[in-house]
């Protein structure tokens, strides 16, 4: 018998396919671009926040009135305002001369009565340093305070567009709030507790101004004005926009997380250093000057709006930080997010119940959109009206934290249901007999 054989079939070298270069070139592009928006968004955080805030602030008065109001209740700027009235109307009337021309008479026949005159008129003064300070610490006072900070902010757009006229005017290098408001008050109620002397009191306008700013640089100012606020109330959006932007294009998004709040942390260390150096520059630009004892108070509210802004940027970005260090494939994130995982994964799976267990399905189903819809439900706790503060930021925090958890026990109890449904199916399959 003899033995077929088959004869070996020819080889056929097989020809290697060198590497296609088409998914590095858009994977290099992504990453370009997403470093170019990382780049703009971190270069443009700080100016479009003090934009932003100049123009939130000093263009809407109900917002400068606000922002303004507490300096009411200041003993600082208490003190300055009724030093300057209180100056203002003495100045004007010298009550001992007054003094001795009604006492003429009675002291050239008793001259041990010139003797009160000093007295008195010491007493005289002491009764309008105290109606000035008494209508500074009255609701009367807190109501005027907010009609002249509203003349005073619309006066300041004019001065700021070069229109300056009304209760805060620019008289050469300087910066002048108009207190005749106060005077006329003030006066109004010396008069009906009977010092009539101060009715008709003609008080010039240098005693009726308070120098707020000194510098050369006013006309740089309006300059700068004219040219940023027609942007400045985007520029916060556009910064925000590049964040995102960058994050959606990273191929590495937790890393991406990372250096987004390394960003966020750096301009917020940034504009505290800016706003440090911009106090101390104020209060010695005022250093001398009756408004000094209260330009550090008036400064930090000012500007509180921008420095609680400040704050939460720096949280914002620690959390980044923190929360995208958490998210890389390193081992000791890895751990903790599979530990986290399991345990709420394993309180869904126990609590059961047809209408959670497809429920659960569902989120499953549909988690990834709806993690993004937990952190838009955060950023909308936090910027809802304008008013970003530090307590917003936790409850933001709080809503993010809580909606991801619940996504993720969700998904617990889906799964546990999706494996009970698999389950029965198994037994319902009949076993056939062979």
């Amino acid at each position: 018998m003899s033995q077929l054989s088959t004869p070996n079939a020819p080889t056929v070298p097989t020809r290697t396919e060198p590497p296609s270069e088409t998914p590095a070139g858009p994977s290099r592009g992504r990453s370009v671009a997403a470093f170019v928006c990382l780049l703009l968004a971190a270069l443009l955080t700080t100016p479009a926040a003090v934009a932003y805030w100049g123009q939130r602030t000093l263009n809407d008065t109900d917002r400068y009135v606000s922002t303004v109001d507490p300096l009411v209740a200041s003993p600082e700027v208490q003190d300055v305002i009724a030093t300057k009235v209180t100056d203002a109307i003495e100045n004007q009337v010298d009550i001992e001369a007054v003094l001795d021309e009604v006492f003429a008479g009675v002291i050239t026949d008793r001259p041990r009565l010139e003797q009160l005159v000093g007295p008195l008129a010491a007493a005289i003064n002491g009764l309008i340093d105290r109606e000035v300070r008494a209508f500074i610490a009255s609701d009367q006072f807190a109501d005027l305070w907010v009609q002249v900070n509203i003349r005073a902010q619309q006066a300041l757009q004019r001065v700021l567009t070069g229109e300056g006229s009304g209760a805060v005017t620019v008289q050469g290098d300087q910066l002048v709030l108009d207190v005749d408001a106060v005077i006329t008050a003030v006066k109004g109620r010396l008069v009906d507790r009977g010092l009539t002397l101060v009715e008709n009191l003609p008080v010039p306008a240098t005693d009726r101004q308070v120098v707020l700013l000194q510098s050369e640089g006013l006309a740089q100012l309006r300059t700068i004005y004219a040219f940023s606020n027609p942007i400045a109330i985007w520029m916060l959006p556009v910064v925000a926009a590049l964040y995102v932007l960058a994050f959606v294009l990273a191929r590495r998004r937790p890393r991406m997380g990372v250096l987004i709040g390394a960003a966020l942390v750096a301009n917020a260390v940034l504009v505290a250093l800016a706003l440090a150096i911009g106090r101390q520059l104020f209060v010695n630009q005022l250093s001398g000057t009756v408004f000094g004892p209260a330009s550090r108070v008036f400064y930090d509210t000012l500007l509180a709006y921008l420095e609680r802004g400040q704050d939460v940027v720096l949280a914002l970005g620690l959390t980044l930080v923190v929360a995208g260090c958490f998210a890389g494939p390193n081992a000791y994130g890895t751990a903790v997010r599979t530990r986290l995982a399991s345990a709420l994964e394993g309180t869904g799976a126990r609590l059961g119940g047809d209408s959670v267990g497809a429920t659960g399905r569902w989120v499953a189903g549909n988690r990834a959109w709806l993690r993004v819809l937990v952190v838009l439900a955060g950023g909308v706790v936090l910027l809802w009206g304008n008013q970003v503060s530090m307590e917003r930021f936790w409850w933001s925090l709080a809503t993010v934290v809580a909606g991801l958890v619940a996504l993720q026990v969700l998904v617990g109890a889906g799964e546990e249901a999706t494996a009970v449904d698999t389950r029965h199916r198994g037994d319902a399959i009949p076993v056939e007999a062979t």
